[in-house]
């Protein structure tokens, strides 16, 4: 079956290192890290006290006041994101068919700090059920998808994707299989998180699961290192608008790259640990490479899901080396992570934005924070660690996993 090409054609971004997607490719080409201590609450009493916060972001800027205390942080991270890749899209009134195009987003976790806040204050008074009449529609997780068609006028299908922290690569794979189908001709899609709260450190605390290396918060998320404590927490949003060729081409629209394929798949093994041999996430490579129809050698570069944890990027690296062979060594190899943190459920949107931008300038980021070996690797492996590297760039994959062994992937090629 011969299925519809689908392109890119428009991007946005709010991430740890930058507020646009220029701002975050360049940080990641410098290798600059988006951890430091949390501003977003007290966290003096927190066995982790930093985090990778989206700094300087004020949403009065760009949403009226009124509407911008409807909805929680992660929807007004959707919400401008949504408005920069629909702009730099091109998308308007008069080259579009608003039932043509749908929404389709993620989030691991939607509105924590909604929900938090609202039973805490709850929780203080003396018993009466006094709740915001906003607390429902501000922490549903379909909520940003719903708010991004409102905003735009989209009328076509529209939902949100959870998957924890694989929750936006399933997102983008869903809106690749609805174009394929020809239920739309434009899909908005990507990802959205924003849990950096007293319940989100707090609970990620107790499974032991971040790092807590508070005297050192910028070199804390050390992917591939053998001293990595676990992951940093991160918070942004990622939109790509992907678009039908032919419907893209009609119109004139700039074109940045190719989406060719993507797999899913389950560990179906522990409900946090990764199966110890990567089965799962290496089953999930090759359903997306047999989806592009490409040849593991056709691969340049993996964005790795490399959390930093002990245990996730031993397995990821197994399941690198049994699917790709001895053409393992000849990719290249980085987890973006060990700059942004681990921002969940949009993780994979704002990791699949840098593949792209990899793809368009033959350029891959670098893991930073990279001092000692671990023996348990193999460091024949290309890991592009501490300095970004050039090299030819025309296909480009993205891995992310996720709580409860959901594993998503992700292939973006040079357009041509």
């Amino acid at each position: 079956m011969e299925f519809k090409r689908i392109v890119v054609t428009g991007m946005g971004a709010l991430t740890p290192l930058g507020n646009t997607v220029d701002d975050y490719w360049n940080g990641l080409l410098n290798g600059v890290s988006g951890a430091a201590p949390i501003t977003l609450f007290d966290a003096s009493k927190f066995r982790t006290r930093f985090a990778c916060e989206v700094k300087n972001f004020d949403p009065t800027q760009f949403l009226d006041k009124k509407e911008a205390r409807k909805v929680d942080r992660f929807t007004q991270f959707a919400l401008v994101v949504s408005d920069q890749a629909v702009t730099d899209a091109g998308l308007t009134k008069e080259n579009i068919n608003p039932d043509r195009i749908g929404v389709v987003l993620g989030s691991g976790i939607g509105g924590l700090i909604t929900f938090q806040n609202e039973v805490v204050d709850f929780a203080k008074g003396d018993g009466t059920p006094r709740f915001n009449p906003f607390f429902i529609p501000k922490m549903i997780l379909d909520i940003a998808a719903g708010q991004i068609s409102m905003r735009h006028n989209f009328r076509g299908p529209n939902y949100a994707v959870v998957s924890a922290c694989a929750s936006s690569t399933n997102a983008m794979i869903d809106a690749m299989n609805l174009i394929r189908l020809g239920k739309a001709d434009i899909i908005v899609t990507g990802g959205s998180e924003a849990v950096i709260s007293e319940a989100g450190v707090g609970g990620f605390n107790a499974m032991k699961a971040m790092s807590e290396r508070n005297d050192d918060p910028a070199t804390a998320s050390r992917p591939y290192d053998k001293d990595r404590d676990g992951f940093v927490m991160g918070e942004g949003a990622g939109i790509l608008i992907f678009e039908e060729l032919e419907h893209a081409k009609k119109r004139g629209a700039r074109i940045y790259c190719e989406v060719i394929g993507g797999g899913a798949t389950a560990d179906a093994h522990h409900i946090t640990a990764p199966h110890p041999e990567g089965l799962g996430a290496k089953n999930v490579m090759i359903e997306a490479l047999k989806d592009a129809n490409i040849q593991p050698t056709d691969v340049d570069y993996i964005n790795t899901h490399g959390t930093s944890t002990p245990l996730g990027d031993i397995a990821e690296t197994k399941a690198i080396l049994e699917v790709f062979g001895p053409h393992a060594y000849e990719l290249n190899i980085s987890s973006t992570k060990s700059m942004t943190g681990h921002c969940l459920g949009a993780a994979g949107v704002i990791e699949a934005i840098a593949c792209i931008k990899s793809v368009i300038h033959n350029k891959v980021p670098p893991t930073i924070n990279h001092f000692t070996d671990d023996p348990e690797l193999d460091h024949r492996l290309n890991f592009t660690f501490n300095k970004a590297q050039e090299r030819p760039v025309n296909i480009a994959l993205s891995n992310t996993f996720g709580f409860g062994g959901h594993n998503a992937c992700v292939i973006v090629k040079k357009y041509s």
